[in-house]
């Protein structure tokens, strides 16, 4: 039997219906998910995985822990447990020459891709998690009006989200800088500027200021907008739109570093090269024409989605390789059904608690998140210690 297919006419209202239908499933699918509360939760730590953080053998996990001056955890069972907050307490007090020294500022990480579909929100709420595992406060600035991140958080863009939770009146002018939007999230040392449809006006709201204000210079409100949030936070990471856009432009600007995901695969790889064409001749037309330049203390470039099993993929790993040279971090991030699994149910990797599945296949998503966020904190420790330097001089 041959199938068909006919137009089925919508109208305006027809619209409105069909929206105010996926919010509701939204709703259900996340309550259901997130039972009892509809909250999301973090994972416990376990003495070895405790011991892990810390870098140091369990049984001075153990021992430590007689002492009484960290958070003994609780009892499950036969076993100790700690919550999130309280093995971070525990991870600050044993990685103190890994910490933000007094006399530097937080470090602005921009993850970027001209494209979507690349891993870039699951980048930048893994890259969050990790770092505040390793024992730092950092800032998660969602600027992406689809709100992914924000929803990776448990929180409904569309429902959920008022234009003062979001970076909207900062590029509006109606506030200088972003501590009004800051939120608390399930994740202990994990702060969150949301994201919602409505951020879009931003890419009116900015070129409307430029043209009733010729000495306005667009670009940097974002920039001078986190001037407080540096002085608070060690890291702060910010989760772009797919585009080249007025918004990725102030992210890119107000970045110490960027990181890109890309993965190997022909079309992404082309994308990656429009977007730092694109890039550069803004630059050149904002920045550079005015005398004056900017600095990235560091451009990562990260395989991402990687598939060990498409020969295809080694071609064009090989053309990053090539193309970006020492840019590319030294980890590639595998496409693997814990990802998979742990996006659908609307987290990462560090939010599946260990032994809830393969133990092979989880190992290898968690190793490579885990090299890839200690090889940011690298980059990151780095940037503290030449603004110390500096202030030796």
């Amino acid at each position: 039997m041959k199938l068909t297919q006919s137009i089925r006419r919508q109208n305006l209202e027809d619209i409105e219906i069909q929206a105010s239908r996926v919010a509701s499933m939204m709703s259900a699918i996340r309550s259901a998910m997130l039972p009892p509360t509809a909250e999301k939760s973090p994972p416990s730590m376990s003495v070895s995985q405790l011991a892990q953080l810390c870098q140091v053998d369990k049984t001075k996990i153990v021992y430590r822990a007689k002492r009484g001056d960290l958070p003994p955890g609780n009892m499950v069972g036969n076993k100790r447990v700690w919550t999130m907050g309280e093995a971070q307490q525990w991870v600050r007090a044993f990685r103190t020459e890994h910490l933000r020294p007094e006399n530097a500022v937080g470090t602005t990480i921009t993850v970027a891709n001209f494209k979507g579909g690349v891993a870039k929100t699951t980048t930048a709420v893994a890259l969050s998690q990790g770092l505040s595992l390793r024992g730092h406060k950092v800032l998660l600035l969602d600027l992406d009006p689809q709100g992914s991140a924000t929803t990776l958080f448990g929180v409904l863009p569309d429902a959920e989200v008022e234009v003062e939770n979001t970076a909207m009146p900062l590029f509006a002018g109606d506030y200088d800088d972003l501590s009004y939007a800051i939120r608390k999230t399930y994740w202990p040392s994990v702060d969150l500027i949301c994201a919602a449809p409505l951020l879009f006006g931003a890419e009116f709201a900015l070129p409307a200021r430029q043209s009733s204000d010729p000495g306005f210079e667009f670009w940097r409100v974002l920039d001078r907008g986190l001037d407080q949030a540096r002085a608070e936070y060690d890291v702060i990471v910010i989760d772009t739109p797919p585009a080249l856009s007025y918004v990725t432009i102030n992210a890119l600007m107000a970045a110490d570093g960027v990181i890109m995901p890309v993965p190997p695969s022909a079309l992404d790889f082309a994308s990656s090269a429009q977007f730092w064409d694109l890039f550069s001749d803004l630059c050149n037309q904002l920045i550079r024409a005015r005398g004056q330049d900017k600095t990235f203390e560091f451009i990562d470039v990260l395989l991402s989605r990687v598939e060990s099993s498409d020969a295809a993929s080694s071609v064009v790993r090989q053309w990053v390789i090539e193309a970006y040279g020492d840019k590319v971090l030294p980890i590639e991030i595998p496409k693997t059904a814990v990802t998979s699994s742990a996006s659908a149910e609307f987290g990462t990797v560090y939010d599946v608690p260990k032994g809830s599945m393969n133990a092979k296949t989880f190992s290898r998503a968690r190793d490579a998140y885990d090299r890839m966020v200690e090889l940011v904190e690298q980059q990151v420790e780095a940037v503290w210690a030449s603004q110390t330097d500096s202030g030796d001089e």
